[in-house]
């Protein structure tokens, strides 16, 4: 073989072998960017559901706190639950993007969440009801309930909380980014 087409050979497997390296190179920068793409708008979601729902905590608790008086002011009962509603409508919008975001434990903690909030609201309903009616009869245990129900919504929130730094790969969560 002459020397030429060695040359020729050498170059020939030297481009080759540049190409592939360039072309992996590529390949997991695309990578790394749709991960980093992909963390950033989970925590984006993550971070709108749990601001929406600590905005609808509050109007909850004016709620509760409207209705504390012997002889609450109704009319101030039911705009402070308007505006509940109308946050707890955030909330479920906000959960609907983590949702589509994932991955599959954030939604399940975020379904803990609802189910929570959702029996935390079914007793502050029937405090408003029996509000309207001027019963004060359960009132009492009503008012323990909602105590032991606002805690176990906590405890789910705080479960979201964990599940949603593991997804997103912060230290000390024991996840990894996906």
């Amino acid at each position: 073989m002459d020397a030429a087409l060695t040359a020729l050979i050498g170059a020939a497997v030297g481009s080759l072998a540049t190409l592939g390296s360039a072309m992996l190179t590529g390949r997991n920068t695309a990578r790394a960017q749709f991960v980093q793409w992909r963390r950033q708008h989970r925590r984006d979601a993550y971070a709108g559901y749990l601001g929406a729902l600590h905005d609808r905590d509050l109007a909850r608790d004016a709620v509760l706190e409207a209705l504390r008086p012997q002889d609450p002011d109704l009319p101030e009962v039911d705009a402070k639950v308007e505006r509940f509603v109308t946050l707890a409508r955030s909330v479920h919008r906000a959960a609907e993007i983590v949702h589509l975001e994932g991955p599959a434990a954030a939604v399940a903690a975020a379904d803990d969440v609802a189910r929570a909030s959702e029996e935390l609201s079914a007793v502050v309903r029937r405090m408003v009801e029996r509000a309207r009616a001027g019963d004060t009869s359960g009132r009492a245990a009503d008012t323990a309930l909602a105590a032991e129900r606002e805690h176990d919504l906590y405890q789910a929130v705080k479960a979201f909380r964990t599940t949603a730094a593991g997804a997103l790969g912060q230290p000390g969560t024991g996840g990894v980014r996906q």
